[in-house]
């Protein structure tokens, strides 16, 4: 008998991957975490049945999300992930030559002891001397910091249950007070063909804090639709502008990809209101 695994992206579509084994199935003080073994991506990460990760493509998404910042930034030696509990982001910064220490503010320390056992490429970021994870609420951790970060990356779950708050317009106030006076923020802001709706909430609701505000794509297989949005603000500094893009073992990012990341299909300018 075959076993499949299906993400119901929307009421009408679903994403389904044949399985080779159940690794891990529980329910943890915030959300329904499982682990499978699948055929096309390898190990997957799910959390109340959505997509989270994969050995297959998580170095697109985790790459995006942080090397845009990173080499954008003359100087990002304080870098806080939020979420992100499977360590992938954490890990992307902890590469940067430039970064002096990465902090990860995960809510969920169940994800973080479910990837150290099952994604050792993503958790490997926990055991640097560059890295600090706590276990607490991102956002009273951002609430609580005043002028202490380069960058913040949201690396966080779809806006449904205590997520939605990461989304709103006071928490990117706070995260604008918490950063230095040139800091960066990106937040992953999900898929233009089925969430225009979160893509608008984001970009807005950044720009309402942040002086420069821009949206970039990357192409991430398992994400609902496969093609996926970022909204990075900016206090200082043209996100667009690379300052520095060391060399490393990245499989995705490189220059001419940062800056492409934000040639905006018209369909996409639309949705967030700008004129073609």
């Amino acid at each position: 008998m075959d076993l499949w695994v299906t993400e119901y992206q929307t009421p009408s579509l679903g994403f389904a991957c044949k399985v080779k084994e159940t690794l891990a199935v529980e329910q943890t003080p915030f959300q329904f975490l499982s682990v499978v073994d699948t055929e096309q991506f390898g190990k997957m990460l799910l959390l109340d049945g959505m997509v989270m990760t994969t050995e297959k493509d998580e170095h697109i998404y985790h790459e995006m999300i942080a090397q845009i910042a990173l080499n954008s930034h003359p100087h990002p030696e304080q870098v806080l992930v939020i979420g992100g509990g499977d360590g992938g982001a954490l890990r992307e910064v902890i590469r940067h030559p430039l970064v002096q220490k990465g902090t990860l503010v995960e809510i969920d320390e169940r994800v973080v002891e479910s990837s150290k056992k099952f994604f050792p490429d993503l958790a490997c970021s926990f055991a640097s001397p560059k890295a600090e994870v706590i276990i607490a609420d991102g956002i009273d951790y951002v609430k609580s910091q005043t002028n202490q970060f380069d960058i913040i990356l949201i690396d966080s779950t779809e806006p449904v249950g205590p997520a939605v708050q990461l989304f709103l317009p006071e928490f990117y106030q706070a995260a604008y007070n918490a950063l230095k006076a040139d800091g960066m923020i990106v937040a992953q802001s999900e898929s233009p063909f089925f969430n225009a709706d979160v893509i608008k909430m984001v970009y807005d609701g950044i720009g309402s804090a942040f002086p420069v505000t821009k949206l970039y794509l990357a192409n991430v297989p398992t994400y609902p639709s496969g093609l996926w949005s970022f909204t990075v603000g900016s206090k200082q500094y043209d996100p667009e502008t690379i300052l520095s893009a060391p060399e490393g073992p990245k499989k995705y990012y490189t220059k001419d990809v940062h800056q492409a990341a934000f040639k905006l299909p018209a369909f996409v300018k639309a949705i967030i209101g700008l004129d073609e």
